[in-house]
């Protein structure tokens, strides 16, 4: 399943506590991209990444990003977009 995940950085949330946990949070991002999980990933000043992933379940693809530091955290937030191919009956 392809899933969009689109971030969001609260307007609370503290930007020197974010730089605080990107030494953790970008190797645990690009991990995600060896490990196929992440197929691309654009980032959006002041909002954070959006990554296109390739996940069983929607459900996982929660988990994983879940347990990335910022998210864990409290201190980013994402919207999940399952998408599919387009087909015929989708017109």
């Amino acid at each position: 399943m392809k899933v969009f995940a689109i971030a969001d950085v609260p307007s609370t949330a503290a930007r020197d506590e974010i730089k605080r946990h990107l030494p953790d949070e970008v190797p645990a991002t690009l991990k995600l991209y060896l490990d196929g999980k992440v197929d691309q990933f654009w980032y959006r000043d002041n909002k954070g990444p959006i990554f296109l992933m390739n996940f069983a379940t929607l459900d996982k693809a929660k988990g994983i990003l879940g347990s990335l530091p910022l998210v864990a955290g409290g201190l980013m937030t994402y919207e999940y977009l399952p998408v599919t191919p387009l087909s015929r009956s989708a017109c």
